[in-house]
């Protein structure tokens, strides 16, 4: 059975997809030194607006958009829904919990900020009376949240599913979690670069509709591209550190290029986790060169739009979709002097793209791999 994207609901610290796009291949950034809070210094972080965004706003709107770009009309009662999201409604907790005054309807509705609110919100949002998931797998949870819409479709449980993830990860908390562990950048992010220093936190959401071939054929939808498969693992090492030996990274892109009948060769650009802290970034490049050792077209997008952490590995494959359509490799923005012996593309490179792989490690050793096709 053939699993293809015929929607996609983008937005980052650029805007949508297309201004994303855009400023990923002028080499720009959206990072910028802004202090959303005032009992906190300011640091560089990639904010869709002036102030945070709310989590249950900005799923919907990119829910509402995969809808329309993927031509279906509301109610959706049969369709599956898989939104994730590693932060979920925390703002709304902190602020729960905090000496601040505490609005009424804040304390009255607080059953809506659990974890699987956004999952719940866009079920509401658009009919669904289908299966309903919401994976949490840290950083990794974009592509679990894909990997699961298609296991429900393949299941049979349903025939199209909308997935993605959504996060708004710029809290008091989150930040301040983030400088005590020594991961925060303090000027912006670098990803494989010899002076990088940390991550930035990042806003954004990115939902797809997926579906089989035969149903997007049936009704004569537009195509972005096919997902052939995918490989997910965990190392069992550590709460929230990665085990450097990698074993268990390695088995998911292998176990996701066997499930996608590819081997290494086949793979034409790897969109990387690239987070710009010390750690990730040697443990990945590592992994890299060891299952692509004749090298293959890599770079990572979070020196534009910062670190979205739940939602990264659902902006990569956005970005990966756009790369197919365009025939062309975005940039490592942020990339000056590349520490690893890796093809890292420093401007945006034309070239022949068939199959792709985005990759997602995320904290206590998620480790997440899904390859896509162009759709021929």
């Amino acid at each position: 059975m053939q699993i293809v994207i015929t929607g996609i609901g983008f937005r980052s610290a650029f805007g949508d997809l297309a201004s994303t796009w855009q400023g990923l291949l002028e080499g720009r950034s959206a990072i910028n030194l802004v202090q959303p809070f005032a009992d906190l210094p300011p640091l560089p972080l990639a904010l869709i607006d002036r102030q945070p965004q709310h989590v249950i706003d900005l799923t919907r709107t990119v829910v509402a958009e995969a809808v329309q770009d993927a031509g279906l009309s509301l109610p959706l009662v049969d369709c599956g829904v898989t939104i994730g999201s590693s932060r979920g409604c925390q703002s709304q907790w902190e602020k729960l919990t905090s000496n601040q005054s505490i609005e009424s309807d804040l304390l009255a509705n607080w059953l809506d900020t659990l974890p699987h609110s956004p999952a719940i919100a866009t079920a509401r949002q658009i009919g669904s009376r289908s299966a309903l998931l919401a994976p949490m797998a840290a950083c990794a949870t974009g592509i679990w949240s894909l990997a699961q819409a298609v296991s429900l479709i393949h299941s049979g449980a349903c025939e199209r599913a909308i997935a993605g993830a959504v996060e708004t990860p710029i809290t008091p908390l989150t930040m301040t979690g983030f400088h005590q562990m020594g991961a925060l950048a303090t000027t912006g992010c670098y990803p494989f670069d010899l002076q990088r220093e940390g991550l930035v936190l990042g806003e954004a959401g990115a939902v797809f509709i997926i579906e089989t071939a035969a149903l997007a054929r049936s009704r004569g939808a537009k195509i972005y591209g096919e997902i052939l498969g995918f490989g997910l693992t965990n190392d069992a090492y550590h709460m929230c550190a990665m085990d450097l030996d990698g074993t268990a990274g390695y088995q998911a892109i292998d176990r996701c290029l066997q499930r996608s009948q590819l081997i290494p060769r086949d793979i034409d650009y790897i969109h990387t986790h690239g987070t710009g802290t010390l750690l990730n970034d040697r443990r990945e490049s590592q992994l890299i060169q060891q299952l692509f050792p004749h090298g293959v077209a890599i770079s990572s997008t979070k020196g534009a739009t910062g670190h979205t952490l739940g939602a990264s590995g659902a902006v990569g494959i956005a970005l990966c979709l756009q790369a197919i359509a365009t025939q062309t490799v975005p940039p490592c923005v942020g990339l000056k002097h590349h520490e690893f012996d890796l093809d890292l593309v420093k401007i945006p490179r034309l070239t022949s793209l068939k199959h792709l792989l985005c990759l997602s490690f995320g904290f206590g050793g998620q480790n997440a791999a899904i390859a896509l096709k162009q759709w021929q």
